[in-house]
């Protein structure tokens, strides 16, 4: 059979088990080939993309696929930046009609949702019931709960809050098999045998697909108030983000800008920024009178060495706060047209250093710079700006990325705080662990999905 008389099968044959408006091919295909590293040219193939509309569907067609040797990539919302939603052949299996809220119960602080159900729809669901979804990953319109899982994304309350793994009590999932596997689920304690959930949980895709997830949910602080400061330089804005952690109180969230991240964003600032070069944001959470005597604690802390100093109250002040603050991206998005930013995370007492070196980086590869992140984390998105059709600075940047993960192994670090692996740091696993680590993963891999089928080329490639 030609190789267009084997895709026509395969299409029609797919369309037999999700319905043929569930099957995209042609122009249809072409949003499904990239994510949001499309910009750096990453772009993949495959032969269609299916979209099930509920697990049985997702399981038939993982079965199908198994049965007929077809490679299958996972597919969210397509916001990650590590390539790990590209195609390299075969099918891609889109989440996005796996939208139901299968159970919400605010008093006991949970809910179920399936996979296609956005991390913002998430948080409003909670928040219109007086609780709190915590995790706070970038593009939460778009992003998706089962993404959000595959990547263990984290944000910028990841700092108190933890990252997406600490929300998430239980989740189904479709093996490569076809067979549809549960693990956790609403009890709050189960130390009865390995930990399934955290394994799947920041796979990236790689060993199944997750369908639905059992969340955790606590009750919405009554309060929470940000702190901002300004620094002459990176040693005295990390000198407070040690402060922050010294003083007291643990703040909801850490995050800072570097001088080049501030001059991205700063016409959009809403307020004074003076002579600063490094901004710290620090935000202090709870009832009424702990995120007041926080925010003092904070405002005492970060006052030292600074050149601005603020702590808004109103909550029209703080929601433009945030807004600045989750701008950033974008910002640096359009700066020059195209960026690549990583996410490494270095131990907080190195950030001053990975934040200068960053930039040296950026130099010695001819690139615009500039770094944002969680200060409190250790995690920096360094970022590497470029005119995303200047094909020489794209691969410049790819070589400039590739020494910021060195750095971030020098520094005692790792190469992903919440972005992940993908293609774009494949083989860098095998810098940052031993061989015996490896061989585990390895394992791990072979275990789950012995043929490779399942997003095949990421995490350990």
């Amino acid at each position: 059979m030609s190789a267009a008389g084997a895709t026509a099968a395969l299409v029609a044959e797919l369309a037999a088990i999700v319905g043929a408006d569930a099957v995209a091919t042609g122009p249809a295909l072409r949003p499904y080939l990239a994510d949001a590293t499309e910009v750096r040219a990453i772009r993949g193939e495959a032969e269609a993309a299916v979209s099930p509309a509920d697990p049985a569907a997702v399981a038939a067609v993982l079965a199908w696929c198994s049965d007929h040797d077809v490679p299958v990539t996972p597919r969210g919302g397509g916001t990650g930046y590590a390539g790990g939603a590209v195609p390299a052949g075969g099918v891609v299996l889109s989440t996005e009609r796996l939208r139901s809220v299968e159970r919400l119960e605010p008093e006991l602080w949970r809910a179920r949702v399936e996979a296609g159900v956005t991390t913002a729809d998430v948080r409003r669901l909670a928040r219109e019931n007086g609780l709190l979804y915590p995790p706070d990953p970038g593009a939460g319109e778009s992003s998706q709960i089962g993404g959000n899982v595959a990547t263990n994304a984290g944000g910028p309350h990841a700092f108190k809050y933890g990252v997406t793994g600490a929300w998430v009590g239980g989740l189904e999932a479709v093996l490569m098999s076809g067979e549809r596997l549960a693990v956790g689920g609403p009890v709050r304690k189960d130390v009865a045998g390995y930990d399934l959930r955290s394994l799947l949980v920041g796979s990236e895709g790689t060993l199944a697909v997750v369908t639905a997830v059992d969340l955790r949910l606590i009750p919405a602080p009554e309060a929470a108030y940000p702190v901002i400061a300004g620094y002459p330089d990176p040693e005295a804005g990390a000198a407070a983000v040690l402060a922050c952690l010294t003083s007291g109180i643990v703040p909801a969230a850490i995050e800072f800008l570097d001088a080049e991240a501030i001059e991205v964003v700063r016409g959009a600032f809403p307020g004074e920024l003076g002579e600063a070069r490094f901004v710290v944001i620090a935000e202090a959470d709870g009832s009424e009178d702990e995120a007041a005597a926080g925010r003092a604690a904070l405002l005492e802390a970060m006052g030292e060495g600074s050149v601005t100093l603020s702590g808004p109250r109103d909550r029209g002040e703080v929601a433009a706060l945030w807004r600045w603050r989750d701008g950033v991206g974008l910002a640096a998005d359009a700066k020059l047209g195209g960026k690549t930013s990583e996410d490494i995370v270095v131990p907080v007492e190195r950030l001053a250093e990975a934040v200068r070196r960053s930039g040296e980086i950026a130099a010695r590869h001819d690139l615009a710079h500039c770094s944002w992140g969680h200060a409190g984390d250790g995690n920096l998105h360094a970022t590497f700006m470029f005119d995303s059709g200047d094909a020489a600075a794209v691969a410049r940047s790819a070589a400039a990325a590739a020494e910021l993960f060195s750095l971030a192994l020098e520094l005692g670090g790792s190469i992903s705080g919440e972005h992940g692996v993908g293609t774009v740091k494949g083989g860098q696993l095998r810098n940052q662990w031993p061989a015996a680590a490896v061989a585990l993963h390895e394992g791990v891999k072979e275990l789950f999905d012995p043929r490779g089928l399942l997003n095949p080329g990421k995490k350990l490639a």
